[in-house]
């Protein structure tokens, strides 16, 4: 407890606060920041905040507290009588006084300055709001309304610029300054929102709706609706013979679509009789075991003829058994003659064979080739788009383990940037194992010549709820125009490195997610959509 002398100084304080002392009032929010030259005693200390005291409180059981923890620590005890923190003692409004004293030696504390290491000043903490006001660090808050920047004071000279400063951030980079829009519009906007206004300002210069059908009319954006409403009929028969070119192209691809199904079908019905020519094979060789074994046969029949004929003519056989020994021997040598026979027949058949079997392999080949191009005419795409089907999820993750699996190519625009979707199931590279990985590959088209190259368009990948919330799992990239991935595709080449996410799911979401179901009846369904917005059509 202070002593009486300073309780009798400070009797006529009341637990109001003394708003003459503003310096205190103003180091209220950086008083846990300040750093004192000497270490702070611990009854200048306030018990409630644990900050330095301000605006000094003391109560009957001489206890020093700032004036608004005091405040705080009433008014949140409304309902009862507040304590004290620190040995429980009753706080009463009566017995709170100001402790003029212990604010005269609080005042007189030296502090560093708040800009330090980079401001080396010491100031007393009276003083300490003077010091900031000319402190060549000390940054300064914006004036502009709902600005939160603070900038720099410090000039490359050394000395404070508050006013230069704040207005050359006010005239050229404070976000919540009102701006003249930059087309002549008459309006002003905060210019942080001029690329908003952009896009509803009628003094921009836009295409027609109709661009896409064929009107080439631009002009500014409040004069586009009139145009628009006046030039009705023409649109409308643009409309329409944008349509009618549809309808023959799907035509035309669809007579395609027949002719390679007819062509299939023609191979399908040649394969099958080659397999049925193709079945007798196996007898032959058979038969040509058969035909080996008898030779082997017939050659140790031999061997024994000739044992005999030796072992006759030391015996001095009579004509008789000569004669059947000739007649064997003959016997024996049609029997050779008729097997060499069939092996040479044999060899011709074997023969035959492998250059059938190498006819059925190229037959097998093209079959591939054509149902590989009708599966791309079904699903061709010109429209930047591409929904990607998967089946089998669980099967191609377990046999597939870290292969790629490749989609049928769609197309940007008609004539366009041809492209496909690769994606690991398991993952690759930083995400394999533990992620579904997405990317996507530029491939040789025909009207490469004619397009604009490094490829510049935004590309959208996702994986498609099928739980109906239409909580689809999305990640996006703007192209690096340095990157070769998106130089122009060597004819040759398959494709240009693929580029995406290797880590774009975590596998454990895909079939357990809190708020989607990406695979569901073992399948998965991915997206791939190309920003065509300032693509020129050729």
């Amino acid at each position: 407890m202070r002593s009486e002398e300073s309780r009798t100084r400070s009797e006529e304080s009341s637990m109001s606060p003394d708003l003459t002392q503003s310096w205190e009032s103003e180091l209220t929010s950086i008083q846990h920041s300040l750093k004192f030259v000497l270490k702070l005693k611990e009854e200048f200390v306030c018990p409630v905040c644990r900050g330095v005291v301000l605006n000094a409180q003391q109560n009957s059981c001489g206890h020093i507290y700032c004036f608004h923890c005091l405040q705080g620590l009433v008014d949140s005890s409304s309902s009862s009588i507040p304590v004290c923190p620190v040995d429980g003692q009753l706080i009463s409004r009566a017995e709170v006084f100001q402790d003029n004293c212990c604010k005269r030696e609080i005042a007189s504390l030296e502090v560093f300055c708040t800009n330090s290491p980079a401001c080396t000043a010491v100031t007393t903490l009276h003083g300490l709001q003077e010091h900031l006001s000319q402190c060549q660090y000390e940054q300064q808050q914006c004036t502009s309304a709902g600005c939160t920047v603070r900038v720099d004071s410090f000039s490359h000279r050394g000395q404070p610029q508050h006013s230069r400063v704040l207005q050359d951030h006010v005239h050229s980079s404070c976000p919540d300054v009102e701006v003249e829009c930059r087309d002549n519009c008459s309006q002003r906007i905060p210019r942080h929102k001029l690329t908003d206004h952009k896009e509803s300002c009628p003094e921009v210069h836009v295409d027609c709706f109709y661009k896409t059908f064929g009107c080439s009319l631009q002009g500014k954006r409040c004069n586009m609706k009139l145009h628009e409403e006046t030039a009705v009929h023409h649109h409308m028969m643009l409309v329409l013979k944008s349509s009618m070119d549809l309808e023959e192209q799907v035509e035309d691809l669809q007579r395609e679509a027949l002719l390679k199904q007819y062509e299939v079908q023609n191979d399908s019905l040649l394969l099958n009789g080659l397999e049925e020519t193709m079945q007798p094979s196996s007898c032959q060789k058979n038969s040509l075991f058969t035909t080996q074994r008898t030779l082997s046969r017939q050659d140790d029949i031999l061997s024994t003829i000739n044992l005999d004929v030796q072992q006759v003519s030391r015996g001095l056989p009579d004509v008789m058994e000569l004669e059947q020994l000739k007649q064997s021997v003959n016997s024996v040598m049609q029997e050779v003659s008729t097997a060499e026979a069939i092996k040479e027949h044999l060899g011709n058949v074997e023969k035959n064979l492998k250059r059938q079997l190498g006819l059925l392999d190229l037959h097998a080949t093209q079959l591939y080739l054509n149902q590989q191009r009708l599966q791309e005419l079904e699903a061709l795409s010109y429209d930047g788009r591409l929904i990607w089907k998967i089946q089998n999820f669980r099967k191609r993750r377990n046999t597939e383990d870290l292969s790629c699996l490749s989609s049928v190519p769609f197309h940007v625009g008609r004539c366009g940037y041809k492209m496909a979707i690769k994606v690991y199931l398991n993952g690759d590279g930083e995400g394999r194992g533990t992620h579904l990985s997405l990317y996507v590959v530029l491939m040789p088209g025909d009207f490469d010549e004619l397009l604009l190259w490094p490829f510049r368009q935004t590309v959208s990948l996702s994986i498609l709820d099928q739980s109906g919330a239409r909580n689809h799992h999305s990640l996006s990239f703007r192209p690096d125009p340095a990157s070769r991935s998106f130089f122009r595709p060597d004819p040759k080449s398959v494709g240009n490195l693929a580029v995406g996410f290797s880590c774009f799911c975590p596998l454990n979401q895909l079939e357990a997610g809190k708020n989607a179901i990406y695979v569901r009846d073992d399948t998965l369904f991915v997206k791939a959509k190309v920003d065509m917005s300032g693509l020129e059509h050729l």
